[in-house]
């Protein structure tokens, strides 16, 4: 199971609709909203920071 980075809800990664691609590394997500946000700002997304939680756009 995989981790959406936007909302981090559990999203199996056999069967995820919406997957983005960055920095070599596959990310899915649960919604088409989540998948949206990051593919706008994937880096905001990615690596260390703040965690991210209670977006709103998969709900």
């Amino acid at each position: 199971m995989a981790i959406d980075p936007i909302c981090k809800m559990t999203v199996d990664e056999k069967t995820a609709k919406w997957k983005s691609e960055f920095q070599g590394k596959t990310y899915c997500f649960c919604a088409p909203g989540c998948k949206k946000a990051f593919d706008q700002e994937p880096q905001k997304y990615v690596g260390p920071g703040p965690e991210k939680k209670g977006c709103g756009c998969c709900h």
